[in-house]
Order: structure tokens, then C-alpha cells, then sequence
């Protein structure tokens, strides 16, 4: 069975991980998920991630930040999906949180946050927004 939004996947995982006080989430691994994950660990969301082979399938593994004994993610959200998505210019990029958040847009020069995104002078896709 085919999934129809693999990256909502991955960031319900990551919420459900962090409720259950997991260390590590596992997903199975593709470029765009990396590159998400990429952003989360510069941004101090996440610990680290890597992939690995298992059974010949490549899996993602990201390790969950904790501050205190609580998630440092207080919110992931989805904002564009497959039914709906959502593009923005480079002036019209959301500010998560008056700037305390990160919002990762897609970009035709890769995933990256909304602060890069504006200071490289780039609009896209906004993926989701982290707080």
C-alpha cells in the first residue's frame, strides 16, 4: 500500500515519539525526509539523524531533543500537502512565532528554513512550521 503524504508520516513519528518520551524515531528514509531532518538538527530541534540499510531498504533514524524532560518541539505542523499546496515568495514567507519558530520551505535550491530562505532570497513550497 502506497502512502499518500510521507512527510506528514515522518512529523507525526517525531510527535509521537516525543509524547511517548521515545529517544529515537525510525522511518523509512527517502531525500526530502533527510533534508528535513537536516534543518530540524541545524535549527536544535532534533539531536541527529542517519541512515542505514535494513534488509536493503534505507531507514531514517532521528534522535529526539529533550530540555528539562520536555520535548523542545512544542508544535509540528503540516502546511502543505498533497491536496493543497501552499508556495510562498520570498517576501511572503510566514514567520513562525514572530521569528521564535522555523517555518522549512522547499526551494528550487534545496529544504532549508525560512530565515535561509529570506536571506538567500528564495520563495517556495512552505513544508511545515516548527515551534
Amino acid at each position: 500500500m502506497s502512502m499518500t503524504d510521507p512527510i506528514a508520516d515522518m512529523l507525526t513519528r517525531i510527535r509521537n515519539g516525543q509524547k511517548a518520551g521515545k529517544v529515537e524515531v525510525s522511518m523509512p528514509a527517502t531525500r526530502i525526509k533527510g533534508a528535513i531532518a537536516k534543518v530540524l538538527r541545524d535549527e536544535g530541534y532534533v539531536d541527529d539523524f542517519q541512515t542505514a540499510n535494513e534488509d536493503g531498504k534505507p531507514v531514517l533514524s532521528i534522535r529526539l531533543r529533550y530540555h528539562e524532560g520536555k520535548p523542545v518541539i512544542a508544535e509540528l505542523r503540516r502546511v502543505s500537502r498533497p491536496g493543497l499546496r501552499i508556495y510562498r515568495g520570498k517576501g511572503a514567507l510566514p514567520q513562525v512565532m514572530g521569528g521564535l519558530g522555523v517555518a522549512i520551505v522547499s526551494t528550487s535550491q534545496g529544504v532549508m528554513s525560512d530565515r535561509q530562505a529570506r536571506a538567500d532570497g528564495q520563495g517556495g513550497e512552505v513544508l511545515c512550521v516548527v515551534s
